[in-house]
């Protein structure tokens, strides 16, 4: 594919294959964010990152905890920049320094939303991450035509969902078949 013909996977979701021989994408399910000629980022959104909660965060960064509605549960969005926090988030909240990245979801990146979350002002619906996951120029077309990941429409319920453990067959199971089906060889399925 030619830098003319490159097609966006931004708003979609990759799902890892089940041969995926990186531990930390095995059965993963990305929000792409970003995806062109330079490059592409994402977020991984059915895996957690350990014990680090949400309050913990805001200490750690300096927000006062308030009376937070809910906890809200700190996602692994990554190996890149591990320290360094994402919230996908529904588009009713978008502020400067927010990225759209389709008519639904937005991307932002800023102290400030953490803030408006503590304070329940925040987005609708939203996924917090600490790091992402990132490709150089061309990488992840090479990654997806390896048969390393295959992608799929995304939908606010399967990128927001609470249910981690059953995002990657629900992913899959939008191409409408059985994950078992799947081979690691390019070229069959």
């Amino acid at each position: 594919m030619t830098d003319e013909q490159h097609t966006s996977l931004a708003g979609q979701l990759l799902v890892a294959m089940p041969n995926m021989s990186d531990p930390r994408f095995s059965r993963s399910v990305i929000y792409v964010c970003a995806h062109d000629e330079e490059g592409a980022i994402g977020l991984v959104v059915n895996k957690l990152m350990g014990s680090l909660t949400f309050h913990e965060l805001l200490e750690q960064v300096g927000i006062e905890t308030g009376q937070t509605a809910e906890e809200i549960r700190v996602h692994f969005g990554g190996p890149v920049e591990r320290g360094r926090g994402f919230v996908l988030h529904s588009s009713d909240y978008v502020k400067s320094g927010s990225m759209q990245v389709d008519e639904t979801v937005a991307l932002t990146a800023t102290i400030d939303i953490l803030r408006d979350i503590a304070d329940g002002r925040g987005p609708r619906r939203s996924l917090l991450a600490l790091g992402y996951a990132g490709w150089g120029p061309g990488q992840l077309d090479s990654e997806i035509q390896a048969n390393g990941w295959l992608n799929v429409d995304a939908d606010e319920g399967l990128v927001f969902d609470e249910n981690l453990d059953a995002k990657w067959e629900q992913a899959i199971g939008k191409l409408g078949f059985d994950p078992s089906s799947l081979s690691g060889e390019a070229g069959h399925a």
